[in-house]
């Protein structure tokens, strides 16, 4: 069975689920949870924004921006790759590829890469946007392309892990991992630890690899398939993975949130909770978005549950992110929701647009990024209060 038909069913099966009422018998327990009206505490103000190119609405793409300490990048669904100045938002170049994208970019060793639908990577030359190579994969990828050093690795919808030269795109060397029957639609985006790659796959496995050689180094069950049916038997890790200092954190549906030791795998700490979204963590928490909308703050070196946030219950936020002294996410109509980072009381809200955020917002500096699905990037920063100079205590006097 082809990864689309496994998608496609997986889709039939929870709308039929749906429509039987087996997930509550009030429609409107199926509705997005209404906005709760809160004293704003933070004031969050947009920089600058900008247009990639058409929508991508519905089709759960995996576009966002990426940053590499110069520039801004961005991709749309209709095949525009641009580069903007991360203050202003001035367009840098941009590149008209013809081509639809489902991934990316990801930036590294002077190049720019993205992902096309029928499966072809492509690299482009940070410095004007100039295509360097293309190359075929035969596999549409949902996960951002990790460059790193000589290569640049790309994980594809079929449990497939790939690494391409950075220099030409020849592969250097491919591994894989068994498919599951039925999986969900996302894949898990390769990150570094130390010389090995860590990624997740569909079949509930988290598994490192060694850079150079692609050799296996180690391999760790985060979520054990249960049940008897293929629904239930649902184990994917897909979305986000994090990583501090030497330990990596990750998530499966309807498995664990879990601390796994990076040279070894061994898991340190596990929680019993769902997601498909992924983690993100600062040197404090790891926070992850649960499948009914729930978003939950964990101690990092424990696992202890230090708040849980329900007002945005089926409103398909994204992962959090850690920005200043706030968490952030987005939402299905646009919103941009601001949570304390220590109690996880709601702290400000704006609105990006009125199309959906799929993509986790990234911070570059102590700037937001975040690009929604109507094809459009903006940048937003915390504003500082104004000091009356007037009150500005005399601090020479004071210490005399």
């Amino acid at each position: 069975m082809t990864s689309f038909a496994r998608n496609l069913l997986a889709l039939s099966v929870l709308v039929a689920l749906s429509a039987c009422g087996l997930f509550g018998d009030k429609e409107k327990e199926l509705e997005p949870a209404e906005l709760i009206d809160f004293q704003t505490k933070v004031s969050i103000k947009k920089l600058w924004s900008a247009k990639l190119g058409d929508d991508a609405e519905f089709l759960r793409v995996a576009l966002r921006p990426v940053g590499d300490g110069n520039r801004i990048y961005a991709a749309s669904f209709d095949g525009n790759v641009l580069a903007f100045n991360p203050e202003s938002g001035k367009q840098a170049w941009r590149n008209k590829l013809d081509i639809e994208l489902s991934s990316g970019p990801g930036v590294g060793g002077d190049l720019v890469v993205v992902v096309a639908v029928d499966g072809y990577v492509i690299a482009l030359s940070a410095s004007d946007g100039a295509e360097r190579w293309r190359s075929y994969i035969g596999g549409e990828s949902l996960a951002t392309p990790l460059v790193l050093d000589e290569f640049v690795v790309i994980q594809t919808v079929d449990n497939s892990l790939r690494a391409l030269s950075i220099f030409d795109g020849t592969e250097r060397w491919s591994m894989e991992q068994s498919t599951p029957t039925l999986t969900i639609r996302g894949t898990t985006s390769p990150v570094q630890v130390g010389q090995n790659i860590v990624s997740g796959f569909d079949n509930g496995r988290l598994i490192a690899v060694e850079l150079t050689s692609g050799d296996i180094q180690w391999e760790s069950m985060l979520s054990p398939p249960t049940g008897r049916s293929d629904l239930d038997r649902l184990a994917d890790i897909d979305g986000d993975l994090a990583v501090v200092g030497q330990d990596v954190y990750a998530s499966g549906y309807q498995g664990r949130v879990a601390a796994l030791a990076s040279e070894s795998g061994q898991i340190l700490w596990a929680r019993e909770l769902s997601t498909y979204e992924g983690v993100t963590a600062d040197w404090n928490n790891i926070y992850a978005t649960l499948d009914n909308g729930e978003l939950v703050a964990l101690n990092r070196r424990t696992g202890a549950e230090i708040w849980r946030q329900n007002a945005l219950l089926r409103r398909e936020p994204t992962v959090p992110v850690s920005f200043r002294t706030t968490v952030v996410v987005g939402d299905l109509d646009g919103y941009l929701h601001f949570f304390n980072n220590v109690d996880g009381e709601p702290v400000a809200r704006v609105r990006a647009g009125k199309h959906a955020i799929v993509g986790t917002p990234i911070v570059v500096a102590d700037r937001l990024y975040v690009q929604s699905d109507d094809g459009k990037v903006s940048a937003w920063i915390v504003q500082e209060p104004r000091q009356d100079k007037r009150r500005a205590p005399d601090t020479a006097n004071e210490e005399a």
